[in-house]
């Protein structure tokens, strides 16, 4: 399931990057695309989870220096940073889908 939420984000990215983004007449450039910052993002996500499952396999395997509350408090950053994934990409579709319905 999480690879299927990362896989549609990175399409949804790529699919920003292919499209110019029309300039907007008094605003600076950013420094970053929308699509790159996207991307980093969703890599973020990805590094929290492979941190929890990291820190809870050492707590399986007894390795010394690994409490229980560091795995428990790993784990829920990894999941918070899911959910906020998976909120982003829902409103980004239900964004994209209101806009893709409105009469040129």
């Amino acid at each position: 399931m999480i690879k299927n939420v990362v896989e549609q984000m990175q399409q949804m990215a790529a699919m920003a990057a292919t499209r110019p983004a029309a300039p907007m007449a008094g605003l600076a450039p950013a420094s970053g695309s929308f699509a790159t910052e996207l991307q980093r993002s969703l890599a973020r996500v990805s590094q929290a989870q492979e941190a929890a499952y990291a820190q809870a396999q050492a707590y399986e395997l007894g390795m010394p220096g690994v409490s229980l509350d560091q795995v428990m408090i790993e784990s829920q950053k990894a999941g918070i940073a899911f959910q906020a994934t998976v909120q982003v990409r829902n409103r980004l579709i239900a964004a994209y889908q209101e806009i893709s319905s409105m009469p040129v």
